[in-house]
């Protein structure tokens, strides 16, 4: 996307204002780790803790933003860049959704702050299915076994089971709405056993290949 940078800034920038705006409301000590209830267990200085997540905002896309300019096979990146800078848009949105969260959490209205995310991380993890269902083999993204790395043939299969299978992990994570007290596992079960499953998968198939 032609204007990928400029959008992660100007959300990065949404971030930091609604943290100023809001700033001075805020409590001197504030809520900044949740437990898998959704309840704040760990607090810090609102001096420091505040300005995290807008920092982050910028930071983190715009590093993802820079890395393709490093690799080796970047070219292969160009492949597939247009869901690379969407994947680098939603994780931006991502932060900058967690921080109005986290504020609004730390103004004193209660709520289960894992189940409010969990819609949000679901966005996220289908936006990344969607780039690893088409990315091309590169050293920085992507799935990147000892496997895939090995072999184009390997790194394809994968990647367009690994889409898929991230896809299904980012709407099992939106039935948190329906059953709220399993939130947690919605979220992060169905990434993990993805995870693991493609880590094998890619070792089997490339055992396959070598026979």
């Amino acid at each position: 996307m032609k204007h990928s940078g400029k959008i992660v800034i100007a959300l990065a920038a949404l971030s930091l204002l609604i943290t100023l705006f809001f700033y001075d409301s805020m409590p001197e000590s504030l809520a900044i780790h949740w437990n898998i209830a959704g309840n704040a267990d760990g607090f810090g200085p609102k001096g420091i803790f505040a300005f995290v997540l807008p920092a982050l905002a910028f930071i983190v896309p715009i590093l993802m933003l820079f890395i393709p300019r490093l690799d080796p096979l970047k070219a292969n990146i160009v492949k597939f860049r247009t869901s690379y800078d969407l994947f680098c848009i939603a994780i931006t949105a991502f932060l900058v959704y967690i921080n109005a969260i986290s504020i609004y959490y730390n103004l004193g209205n209660a709520f289960s702050f894992t189940q409010f995310m969990a819609p949000a991380f679901g966005v996220l993890i289908y936006a990344t299915g969607h780039m690893v269902g088409v990315a091309e083999r590169n050293w920085f993204i992507g799935i990147r076994t000892p496997w895939t790395l090995s072999s184009e043939k390997v790194w394809k299969k994968t990647h367009k089971l690994g889409g898929k299978l991230f896809k299904a992990s980012g709407v099992i994570a939106f039935l948190s709405l329906i059953v709220p007290q399993y939130t947690f596992i919605l979220m992060l079960a169905p990434v993990l056993l993805s995870s693991i499953f493609l880590i094998i998968y890619s070792y089997s198939e490339y055992k396959k290949e070598q026979k």
